[in-house]
């Protein structure tokens, strides 16, 4: 077994740790954004320390990390600064997942229980693919990106780089070639369309919402 920290102390850290003990690795300790909870325990392990206590350090060489909070620019910045300094951030797949061989699975992605990345397709770095979703052949999702549970990618589309996928949404195959960067795409919805980047649809057909230009 090899020891991980795990970063970002919320109401999806618990599925992360158990991703991680999963794929065979023993939690050292867990770190929040502040030291306001050091001490505290949380579902059996410490919470030791906050992050400015890891990344002030010159080298993280030779430690682990797994990242658990929601916020995909915080991901991003935290994945950043723990990758200048040397840190270890593996790759996290479930055993129950069916990742082809011909898939393309960059540093630091989480697939969570259940889930299929078929052949052809590329995942970003840190992104995050959670349960029971596909991102189907030829397809590409970018980096600090989180596709939520039951979704489905469809073949021959590109997601940019910190887009969010919601829950139950599908993105057709053959209708959508690009979906952009700083997107979001709404709980439930079904895309036929492409979407621009830093936008925000929603909806059965989905449909432009607003802006998200500001996030």
């Amino acid at each position: 077994m090899k020891d991980i920290y795990i970063l970002g102390i919320g109401r999806n850290t618990v599925t992360v740790m158990d991703l991680a003990e999963d794929c065979g690795y023993r939690i050292c300790g867990l770190l929040h954004y502040s030291h306001d909870r050091v001490g505290e325990t949380y579902f059996g392990h410490r919470i030791t320390g906050c992050f400015e206590d890891i990344l002030q350090q010159p080298s993280l060489a030779g430690t682990s990390f797994a990242l658990s909070m929601g916020d995909l620019s915080i991901r991003r910045r935290i994945y950043s600064r723990i990758a200048e300094r040397g840190g270890d951030i593996p790759t996290l797949i479930h055993p129950t997942c069916v990742v082809s061989p011909r898939a393309t699975i960059h540093q630091g992605v989480h697939v969570m229980p259940c889930s299929i990345v078929q052949g052809d397709s590329v995942v970003g770095e840190n992104t995050v693919i959670t349960v029971n979703s596909v991102v189907a052949h030829s397809a590409t999702v970018g980096s600090h990106c989180l596709i939520s549970g039951n979704v489905m990618i469809g073949a021959y589309t590109t997601i940019g780089d910190q887009t969010h996928i919601g829950q139950g949404a599908t993105v057709v195959s053959g209708k959508v070639g690009r979906v952009g960067t700083h997107c979001i795409l709404g709980a439930g919805s079904v895309l036929l369309t492409d979407m621009p980047d830093h936008s925000i649809y929603v909806g059965n057909p989905a449909r432009f919402l607003k802006s998200n230009a500001h996030e």
